[in-house]
């Protein structure tokens, strides 16, 4: 039974990280999904009307420079409609913005969170598109015509821009590891999207057909993904635009970083419940093959499994007369992973610290922030309420 415990772990392991980004390498290349887009380059008379949703909690200080940023957006004045949603703020965000008069504000004065925000303000959106953005955040000047190309194909119902962290050589551990996890994550969604549906998007940039938006949960923790996995569950496909990206710096601390990490962990938890028809694969096929190996083996199983699997190998590996077997050899690399994983925590704040030290630290920490992200998720269902990050 403990073999069996070993070696089930390892293989999960390897699969999730690993295995997966193979497979889906091999499945998007000789097996890609046929794209309905005739046409790269649209006119301005063929472009869709689009509302730009952004909702903000007490983001006065950067106003001025994201709405530099939506007045730089190479997309038709007259076909681009910008909406702010003030949830609860405290600060002079909705004074600052009203005096933009080609910008509509929704003010607030309660803050419920920012799905609650996002149901408010999308009772009267009318445009067949829209695209939501944080506040933190700058977009590419051809963003939103890259975006609205995708939904020139038929089968699309959500389109995911990229997420880039910008991070310096002064920058810590929090910037650089975020920097480096979302590059990894960034090439899984493009060979998830060739080979037919990216699994989720990404709050900092994504848009959908207005008319497939349903209200969710007021608690709902990932809004973005349960949003654009609800329109994947009807049926249409979640398209991936790299070349459409939205910049925001990174985590100023590990401390702040360890704090989003486990309320994007407790929003997972919270989605594999609510959306646990995706795992009938029978019912869903492409899409809940890649649903579980993307996203719900990295949310709940797996981290188990990579913290059985140390002490699996060595409780195995000294019932051997000979130290060179393969359950020593695997607990000995677990051995230099973990020791560079406690460099990396103890240059954490270094900004000049080795990719040697940093990811392994950074894997680990995303992984422990999923098991807290249970404990977060509990505690936040028992304290009769939830609260919702700005910053995910």
């Amino acid at each position: 039974m403990v073999q069996f415990l070993f070696w089930f772990s390892l293989l999960l392991i390897l699969y999730t990280y690993v295995g997966y980004a193979l497979l889906i390498f091999l499945l998007a290349k000789y097996r890609p999904c046929k794209t309905q887009v005739q046409t790269q380059d649209g006119s301005a008379e063929e472009l869709p009307e689009v509302t730009l949703f952004i909702t903000a909690y007490n983001e006065a200080s950067i106003i001025a420079a994201k709405m530099a940023n939506c007045r730089a957006l190479l997309y038709p004045a007259e076909k681009l409609k910008i909406r702010w949603v003030i949830d609860g703020s405290t600060d002079d965000s909705a004074l600052l913005l009203r005096e933009y008069i080609d910008v509509e504000v929704i003010d607030s004065p309660i803050r419920k969170g920012k799905t609650a925000a996002i149901n408010h303000g999308m009772q009267s959106v009318h445009t067949p598109i829209v695209v939501f953005t944080d506040a933190n955040c700058l977009l590419n000047t051809d963003a939103l015509k890259i975006i609205a190309h995708q939904f020139n194909d038929p089968s699309i119902g959500c389109v995911s821009g990229e997420k880039r962290v910008a991070f310096t050589d002064d920058d810590t551990i929090s910037s650089k590891g975020e920097g480096t996890y979302w590059k990894y994550e960034s090439l899984l969604k493009k060979l998830d999207f060739a080979y037919y549906s990216t699994v989720g998007a990404a709050g900092e940039l994504f848009a959908i057909r207005s008319s497939l938006f349903t209200v969710m949960p007021e608690d709902t923790l990932l809004d973005d993904f349960m949003l654009s996995m609800g329109i994947a569950k009807r049926g249409y496909r979640i398209a991936y635009t790299p070349d459409a990206y939205a910049v925001e710096s990174g985590s100023l601390n590990m401390e702040e970083e360890a704090k989003r990490k486990k309320r994007i962990a407790a929003g997972g938890w919270q989605s594999i419940a609510r959306l646990l028809p995706l795992l009938n694969i029978f019912t869903y096929g492409k899409l809940s093959f890649q649903y579980l190996s993307h996203r719900v083996l990295r949310w709940s199983v797996t981290p188990f499994a990579l913290f059985a699997l140390f002490p699996l190998s060595f409780i195995i590996g000294i019932g051997y007369s000979s130290y060179l077997n393969v359950f020593n050899i695997i607990f000995v690399l677990q051995v230099i992973f973990y020791l560079c994983a406690g460099l990396g925590y103890l240059k954490r704040e270094n900004p000049h610290v080795s990719k040697l030290f940093y990811v392994p630290y950074y894997f680990i920490f995303m992984n422990i922030n999923v098991l807290f992200g249970i404990y977060y998720l509990w505690s936040k269902q028992h304290r009769g309420g939830w609260e919702k990050s700005q910053r995910k």
